[in-house]
């Protein structure tokens, strides 16, 4: 007889009875382990990365709203610069203290009285304050290619871990020649356990995805208008500096 038909009839006499959960992996074919253990950890992970952006998104927007209220409070640029230009702690200090750190070197170096360099500072200006966005958000979406990996695929994954379950449970019924229940209910029990794990790991990621997309874009929008608002105002103080 061989090993397969061996490890079918094991598979059909060590049925005690225990459907929990620790007791189908117990059960379960190495393989089928193997996949319940990859999307377990997938999972852990998936929600690490979803408390962090949760909380990080939250962060953001808080500070971003305590950030424009001193912008657009009538304050000085230039103090509001000194304040948060050694250490911006969010992508809208950063944004800001990119383009201001831009115009204080042009202004160090008398260069705001040129028509020629007023107009490439304006270019340089917006071009710094575009990079900073795109590096920032770069690094806000860092981990959602995993999370959307994930929500795609870990259902394959516990499929697969279904099939092979189900093969095992034929293996066991076509050795022992009996389609009783204790029989197949072990295997399709296990295999079913794989199905459900690919789904607990893939519902959350892909309904986080999609929340911390829409969040994302609305963040980088909020940005770009931030941005084109500065650049409005350092041209009009540019023009001022000219006449």
């Amino acid at each position: 007889m061989g090993n397969e038909t061996l490890t079918a009839i094991q598979i059909a006499g060590s049925f005690d009875g225990d459907l929990s959960m620790w007791g189908l992996f117990k059960r379960a074919d190495i393989v089928v382990q193997l996949v319940m253990v990859a999307l377990i950890l997938a999972s852990f992970w998936c929600w690490a990365v979803i408390f962090e952006k949760a909380m990080r998104i939250r962060r953001m927007t808080r500070s971003a709203e305590e950030f424009e209220q001193d912008f657009w409070s009538g304050g000085s640029l230039d103090a509001l610069y000194d304040d948060e230009g050694q250490d911006p702690q969010h992508p809208m200090s950063v944004l800001f203290v990119s383009g201001m750190r831009e115009w204080r070197r042009a202004a160090d170096r008398g260069l705001v009285s040129s028509d020629t360099i007023r107009v490439g500072l304006k270019e340089r200006i917006g071009q710094v304050m575009r990079l900073a966005i795109d590096r920032e958000m770069e690094r806000l979406e860092r981990y959602m290619g995993f999370l959307a990996t994930v929500g795609s695929t870990a259902p394959f994954v516990g499929l697969f871990g279904t099939v092979w379950g189900i093969m095992n449970s034929f293996q066991a019924i076509a050795a022992t020649k009996n389609t009783s229940l204790a029989v197949v209910a072990p295997g399709i029990a296990e295999a079913l356990f794989a199905t459900a794990l690919g789904l607990v790991a893939a519902i959350p990621a892909t309904v986080a995805y999609n929340k911390f997309s829409n969040d994302l874009s609305r963040y980088s929008t909020r940005l770009e208008s931030f941005a084109g608002e500065f650049a409005t105002i350092m041209s009009r103080q540019l023009d001022e500096t000219r006449s």
